[in-house]
């Protein structure tokens, strides 16, 4: 039986971010220097060392393999340009020219009618990033409008005497090689679109030491990069996505603070947005704070195999705190899951098929250990769904253990167990509960659920659950 709670409750992740690098010792690339033909004239595998202050990138960078980009505190990669030129346009200031041309648009966004977060150019007063509104007519204070036909950009702010950024440029550092090293550096205002990166990382890269602010889709993110590793970066206030990993084998996103990522009002509730999530990959999430995210804040889905969720703090998530969805071989140990999915929205709701602290998707081979997880919406969510075929076989829930977990749900309304659709009803011994224990409020009250019925936590154990578990 549990006696403690799990020991990533007591960690403490400490610093994170640029000032965490190593000094850098290499090829200097100064402030006003386009990086790229300074890459170009060195031999692979050289450090460049960025110096102090902005440098606007109106490129992606291309590195080398073996190469090292790094920097230090004050180093920042920009892909904003300068608004000037602003006239006043009845009670609005507009710039005209600055906008890109039409462009492909995709994304799911929680306002699926305007859809505001497909455009990815977005708007900086002084570092404040503004709010994107989808008519003249909705301007206000804090808000822009970009009329891509016009090519007008219109505030209600006055611009006078202010720094106004409009982010433009798509990628910072693009994939172009194996072996890179991305170090010590900030990387914002990147108008990323939905998916793709501001930082695409490739196989064998090691991103380390970074803070990844402020872009418009995804922070980081790993594509067909086998044995990369992310560590101790600061990721927060992404339009979309902190972390992203995509057909990669073996990667290590570690240490590492991802909070407040979603900014740009992407689907809450189940579009890629929030902390980290991975798809078609595998690999071990561990030691990191994924706090106060808008959407999910760790999620696997499609064909992740050999995934390690360990060891995390998963706070305070607008969804669900960790969802594992239609997957293969996991296992969900030693984090601290406590008051997710709480968020309101599109499609976001109380049910076990809403989710919970952690979210069990139609996925097999699945062992949840260890542990705390505390005042979420829902405790657990285990759901057997028919979602079709995966490259291991059927997606089917089953082989699922929940084993020495500490479950506390103080909130009158959360509830724990198994959810199934007429189509893919759960199978006997698909799952176990065991040497679990459990604080409720209301223990007479009707808190577990299985075979569809909602249950008392004495009918849950005479369903065969939970027997060699206390509940107080």
């Amino acid at each position: 039986m549990p006696t403690a709670p799990p020991t990533a409750a007591a960690a403490v992740l400490g610093p994170t971010g640029p000032s965490t690098a190593k000094p850098c010792q290499g090829t200097a690339i100064p402030v006003g220097t386009d990086p790229q033909p300074v890459i170009d004239a060195a031999p692979p595998a050289t450090t460049f060392c960025f110096a102090k202050g902005v440098h606007r990138l109106t490129r992606a960078i291309q590195p080398r393999s073996g190469d090292t980009l790094a920097g230090g505190p004050g180093a920042v990669l920009s892909g904003a340009v300068r608004l000037t030129g602003w006239k006043r346009s009845g009670g609005a200031w507009v710039v005209r020219g600055a906008l890109p041309a039409a462009y492909p648009l995709k994304g799911q966004c929680e306002d699926n009618k305007t859809k505001p977060c497909q455009l990815g150019e977005q708007v900086y007063v002084n570092g404040k990033h503004l709010t994107r509104v989808m008519s003249l007519s909705q301007l206000k204070p804090g808000t822009f409008f970009g009329d891509y036909q016009a090519n007008a950009l219109y505030l209600d702010d006055n611009p006078t005497g202010q720094l106004v950024e409009m982010s433009k440029t798509q990628t910072a550092i693009d994939k172009t090689a194996d072996n890179v090293t991305v170090t010590g550096l900030t990387v914002e205002h990147f108008a990323s679109r939905p998916q793709a990166g501001a930082v695409q990382a490739g196989r064998g890269w090691t991103v380390t030491a970074n803070e990844v602010r402020w872009n418009h889709a995804v922070g980081i993110m790993v594509i067909e990069g086998d044995d990369a590793e992310v560590s101790r970066n600061t990721v927060a206030d992404n339009g979309q996505l902190g972390i992203g990993q995509y057909k990669s084998a073996g990667v290590r996103i570690t240490a590492s603070l991802v909070t407040r990522n979603n900014t740009d009002g992407f689907w809450i509730a189940d579009w890629e947005s929030g902390g980290i999530k991975s798809t078609r990959s595998s690999g071990e999430v561990s030691g990191n704070d994924i706090i106060a995210n808008r959407g999910i804040g760790m999620w696997s889905d499609i064909a992740e195999y050999d995934r390690r969720i360990t060891g995390n703090r998963i706070r305070d998530n607008a969804a669900d705190g960790i969802r594992y969805e239609i997957s293969y071989q996991a296992l969900i140990d030693q984090n601290v899951v406590e008051h997710n999915g709480f968020g309101t929205g599109r499609g976001s709701g109380g049910s076990l098929w809403d989710g919970g602290g952690i979210n069990v998707n139609t996925s097999s081979g699945v062992q949840v250990r260890g542990n705390l997880v505390k005042d979420n919406r829902n405790a657990l969510s285990i759901q057997s769904r028919t979602r079709g075929e995966g490259p291991r076989g059927t997606y089917v829930l089953r082989d699922v253990l929940v084993e020495g977990n500490q479950f506390v749900m103080t909130d009158a309304t959360s509830t724990l167990g198994v959810v199934e659709n007429k189509g893919s009803p759960t199978q006997p011994g698909a799952i176990t509960f065991r040497r679990n224990s459990y604080t409720v409020s209301g223990l007479q009250a009707d808190r577990f659920t299985y075979g569809g019925k909602t249950m008392s936590w004495s009918e849950w154990q005479q369903s065969g659950f939970d027997k060699d578990s206390v509940n107080s």
